[in-house]
């Protein structure tokens, strides 16, 4: 079915689905080639491009007086980018910030952003601005027919298709763009690493991303502080063209204080003073005291933190900053860059340099080859001049008696019409005896010159030393030394939760109805506490202020409660369901108490179970975490600690008729959730006791066990384990008369 139609009056339709379609390509193919993505070949986007042209056209030169910033984008809104004067003076501003360019191409007077505040620059009305020494990289070439030029958004006026950078720009002060459907992050690096990695691909173009390394190590932000990225990171995203880079801040200590001296790229000091208060107010950070801000003019970033104490070791109060605030920061790379034939695509280093060197290349020709075009043309006038200085006479008598000397001119001396029209421009003085001396000399020199440029553009290897002289040249002139330092740090890690927060014994409780409440310190019998009408009293566990306790409910799920954040035990508590998310008729079965690294031995009513970590029910969501699977109909057992012991662990299963079966724990699976193996195997009776397990126990091999029957003891030796001993899974062996009802089984203590 076409997609255009012609209608009963002759008009076109065309279908909605099909320009829709349309429209959405042509949108996106404008975003990314005409605002978001730079080119390969200067390192701009479109916007940045005109402003440089446009300050260029205006004669604001380095070392020109400084013109208003409303003057610039006026000029550069109106002659080549359509576009609104906000965006537009923002993208001027960010070339202006050294905190934000690693090499700015404008240099500004007046209030241009500050590294706290970089959206704080005044209106373009109040700044002025004028090109900076750094963007003759990019426009000292302009007019030597080095680049493609195209009309402007109008037609009105010409503008250059790229600029002819004289060193990959791309590279030196990165980009960061989102367009439709791809994004572009290229960090900023140093020019004479550069440089030095674009000789090394002349030299041996077969060079890998490590051997590119070795002159180019890595990115170089306009900061001081580190990147702590291996050089395996590093590599990887040279060689692929995607990855992330980390960077830190740089501190030193003074008189028991931390003083911070750089931060990230892009991070500003005022936030971090900002996050590091919210943190104390939180009282997340006990071990610090103070922090505030020390910069000035000689030192640009200085804050200063104050612990608490001598105690407090600074280096790991910093790496637990690091994990917490933005004095540790990852940037993401996606070297996407637009072609020289305007595709977008991801480059590698390698591939990026290449890029470039074929646009360097194609650049320093044409200039070439415009500067020898140039030389030919004034050598062929400066034939006609010498033929006019050998038959001077003669030349001034067809001037003054023919009515038409110019084409007698070329008959007579064999001229073509640019020749004789330059003859007969040429002022009477330029014939004197002195100017045909000149002439000579300037002969002489362009026919030299003229030589010299055949050789380069006819001989590709010194071409190509010129190019490499050329690159090498300009970051002597214009690169600087290293800023960011490479080094390799420890990771960042956070203090441990018992450090930071006071720790202080308090003990949970949680009532049948799902109210939980802490009690501070220690004699507290929660038993004895008054609770809502219809509830009672259900478990407890005594812990620290600092740690968590895991509560596991009758649906085998798990939650994690901040104990530090309960209410006092005088109030009645809160109810779990304010703090987690409870699916419809879950409770609260008991309460687990243990620690990282402990294990647990988990069991339901029907016979299965398995051992778990303690690790595996810690959970950060609101509706926890499954742990158990607990069959319709089946209840779960209280968890059991597997204790620390040198001797063989045995497990200990009594079902509901008082069979009790004994096996070694090692015959069980130690998973972090589900359901387990089976534990003693139940009778399919009607005797509804017996079909049930009652009680679990881990009990060294080596130590005596205890039997609870409601108000009665008896103690099982190690001598008569042999005796309920079985494989697992069997149906153990009847307990004595009178304790086939057990409670619990505790180990005896030695």
């Amino acid at each position: 079915m076409k997609d255009v139609e012609v209608a009963g009056d002759g008009s076109e339709q065309i279908r909605l689905h099909s320009f829709t379609e349309q429209a959405y390509l042509n949108y996106s193919m404008s975003v990314i080639k005409d605002r978001a993505l730079p080119s390969i070949t200067d390192g701009l986007k479109p916007v940045q491009r005109r402003i440089l042209y446009a300050m260029h056209e205006l004669g604001m030169r380095p070392d020109s007086k400084t013109q208003k910033s409303a003057k610039t984008v006026g000029a550069v809104i109106g002659n080549y980018h359509p576009h609104g004067d906000t965006a537009c003076y923002e993208a001027m501003v960010l070339m202006a910030q050294d905190f934000s360019c690693r090499y700015p191409l404008v240099q500004g007077q007046g209030n241009w952003g500050s590294r706290n505040d970089p959206k704080s620059f005044a209106a373009m009305r109040y700044t002025e601005a004028t090109l900076s020494p750094f963007s003759e990289v990019l426009l000292s070439e302009l007019g030597m027919g080095t680049v493609d030029w195209v009309p402007n958004f109008d037609g009105t006026h010409d503008e250059p298709k790229f600029l002819p950078a004289m060193l990959p720009h791309i590279l030196l002060n990165g980009v960061t763009g989102i367009a439709v459907g791809m994004a572009t992050d290229i960090p900023p690096h140093n020019a004479r690493e550069v440089a030095a990695a674009c000789v090394e691909l002349i030299d041996h173009p077969d060079s890998t991303a490590a051997d590119l390394m070795k002159v180019l190590p890595g990115p170089d932000y306009p900061t001081e502080a580190e990147i702590i990225s291996s050089p395996d990171e590093i590599r990887s995203v040279y060689e692929t063209g995607k990855g992330t880079i980390r960077m830190r801040a740089t501190y030193l200590t003074m008189g028991g204080d931390i003083i911070i001296t750089a931060v990230p790229h892009q991070v500003s000091p005022a936030n971090v003073i900002r996050q590091v208060a919210e943190l104390m107010q939180k009282k997340k950070l006990p071990m610090v005291s103070d922090i505030h801000d020390e910069s000035d003019i000689q030192h640009p970033c200085r804050l200063v933190i104050v612990p608490r104490s001598n105690r407090v070791k600074p280096d790991e109060l910093m790496l637990h900053l690091f994990t917490c605030t933005d004095l540790e920061k990852t940037y993401r790379v996606n070297m996407n860059v637009l072609g020289e034939d305007g595709t977008p695509r991801v480059c590698p280093l390698h591939d990026l340099l290449k890029g470039w060197l074929s646009f360097r290349k194609d650049t320093v020709r044409r200039r070439l080859q415009t500067r020898l075009d140039a030389i030919l043309k004034r050598l062929h006038l400066l034939d006609a001049l010498m033929t006019v200085f050998l038959n001077l006479d003669e030349v001034i008598r067809i001037i003054r008696t023919e009515d038409k000397p110019k084409p007698v001119l070329m008959s007579r001396f064999g001229l073509d019409d640019e020749q004789a029209e330059y003859i007969l421009e040429t002022k009477l003085r330029a014939l004197s005896r002195l100017e045909d001396m000149k002439i000579r000399s300037e002969r002489e020199k362009l026919e030299k010159e003229r030589d010299d440029l055949q050789g380069l553009l006819s001989d590709d290897a010194r071409f190509m030393k010129l190019v490499r002289k050329e690159i090498i040249e300009a970051a002597k002139k214009w690169g600087d030394e290293r800023r960011s330092p490479i080094v390799a740090r420890d990771a960042a890690r956070p203090y441990l939760e018992t450090a930071i927060t006071p720790a202080e014994n308090v003990m949970v409780i949680v009532s049948k109805m799902g109210w939980v409440r802490g009690a501070k310190g220690s004699g507290v019998d929660p038993a004895a506490l008054s609770y809502r009408a219809g509830d009672e009293y259900l478990d407890s566990m005594m812990t620290k202020s600092n740690l968590d306790a895991v509560i596991l409910t009758d649906q085998g799920r798990t939650y994690t409660l901040k104990t530090g954040d309960l209410p006092s035990a005088r109030t009645q508590g809160v109810p779990l369901t304010s703090i987690f998310t409870f699916s419809a008729g879950e409770s609260v079965a008991c309460l687990i108490p243990g620690a990282s690294g402990d294990r647990f031995l988990l069991a339901t009513s029907d016979g299965y179970g398995f051992v778990a970590p303690y690790d595996a029910f810690v959970s950060k969501n609101r509706s926890g975490k499954a742990a158990v699977t607990v069959k319709e109909g089946t209840s779960l057992l209280r968890p059991v600690r597997v204790p620390e012991s040198a001797a063989e662990l045995l497990v200990f299963v009594v079902s509901g008729d008082g069979r009790l079966l004994i096996f070694p724990l090692s015959g069980l699976p130690e998973l972090a959730k589900g359901r387990g193996q089976k534990l003693m195997q139940l009778p399919e009776t009607d005797d509804e006791g017996s079909q049930v397990l009652a009680v679990t126990a881990v009990v060294p091999a080596d130590r005596p066990a205890v039997f609870t029957s409601g108000k009665r003891k008896f103690t099982l030796s190690p001598g008569d384990f042999k005796i309920y001993e079985g494989a697992r899974a069997r149906r153990g062996t009847a307990l004595p008369r009178g304790f086939r009802r057990v409670d619990r089984i505790d180990v005896e203590n030695e």
